[in-house]
């Protein structure tokens, strides 16, 4: 009898793909079948094989397999991969693109970029006035925002890199080339490739960004306007130019999907990119700004997570429908 599996199960329906058009062969079978791998899956090479066996027993076919980095004195998705391999299962990389920290423990190694650049963060409304006061490179700068951040755990996840910063999307354009360079990954998954609320990012950099993106299509006298207002107010630009400041966002974050895609495929031309994305259109828009409609219509994106369908979900139906008339032949999967 095969054993039982423990809780993060994804079961998928994907529509089958055929290659051309420039979209990869996912699978032949019609139905993929993929379990998502929790960390504590990844502890030691033992629990990995143990993992893997368990999930090919239990009829699963694909793994979507955190990226966790180096362990002592081994490598998690290699081992993933190479014990996946034996068994004829595919492995999604899964990558937490925007949320680089969870809220409750930051990364122990100082060379993680929360330490090697808090100026990539965002940062809330609320928290922008008082950290413009302090130096970006101060211990206290990270330790305001984490503070905060912990003290909103009904808001926020984590701490969050934002992609309006060239640095921050140059950073992790990288890291899905190591991905694909490294590992003969069949896809990556980009999850947390939002922002966390409407009220993000008001770092001072993202600040200086939008300012620039204004100055360069508005008249001397709009200019002398947003500056006198500026001069007391320190958010004049994005409450004075509020549509074009969430447009701005939502736009970046787009760019940002299309750099890793094109990026990843650049390297390994029949990668499957796929992204998590909240099931509502309309709010995934407004609120997070992941323009998923556009990503789909545009092939940014290979298939959609939908968040927010599963079976316990008031109006799962309803939801998984108008993603998928939304998505077209774009496979919608379903965490379940």
């Amino acid at each position: 009898m095969a054993l039982r599996l423990p809780t993060a199960i994804l079961a998928i329906a994907v529509t089958l793909f055929v290659s051309g058009g420039g979209v990869p062969v996912l699978a032949r079978e019609a139905i993929v079948r993929a379990y998502w791998v929790p960390s504590s899956s990844l502890q030691s090479p033992e629990s990995i094989r143990r993992m893997v066996a368990t999930a090919a027993a239990n009829g699963f076919n694909t793994l979507f397999v955190p990226v966790l980095g180096e362990a002592a004195g081994f490598d998690p998705l290699m081992e993933a991969i190479d014990a996946a391999r034996e068994r004829g299962l595919r492995v999604h990389a899964w990558l937490h693109v925007n949320m680089v920290s969870n809220r409750a423990e930051l990364q122990a190694s100082r060379d993680a970029v929360i330490y090697q650049h808090p100026e990539w963060l965002m940062v809330p409304r609320d928290m922008a006035v008082e950290l413009q006061a302090i130096d970006v490179r101060s211990p206290e700068y990270l330790g305001r925002l984490t503070r905060w951040t912990r003290a909103n755990a009904d808001r926020v996840d984590g701490l969050y890199l934002s992609p309006l910063h060239e640095g921050a999307q140059a950073f992790v354009a990288a890291m899905v080339a190591d991905l694909v360079k490294r590992y003969a990954i069949d896809g990556i998954h980009l999850d947390d490739l939002r922002f966390p609320a409407t009220d993000f990012d008001y770092s001072r950099g993202a600040l200086e960004a939008f300012r620039a993106h204004v100055r360069e299509g508005v008249s001397a006298a709009e200019l002398a306007k947003l500056d006198a207002v500026m001069a007391i107010d320190p958010f004049a630009y994005p409450e004075l130019r509020a549509e074009e400041w969430r447009l701005f966002r939502q736009t970046r974050l787009t760019a940002l999907v299309t750099r890793l895609r094109s990026t990843a495929r650049a390297i390994r031309p029949d990668v499957y990119v796929s992204a998590s994305v909240d099931s509502d259109v309309v709010t995934a828009a407004r609120e997070s700004f992941q323009d998923w409609r556009t990503w789909v219509d545009n092939g940014f994106v290979d298939a959609l997570c939908a968040i927010g369908t599963g079976s316990e979900a008031a109006g799962s139906a309803a939801r998984l429908a108008e993603v998928r008339a939304l998505a077209g032949s774009r496979p919608v999967w379903v965490r379940d």
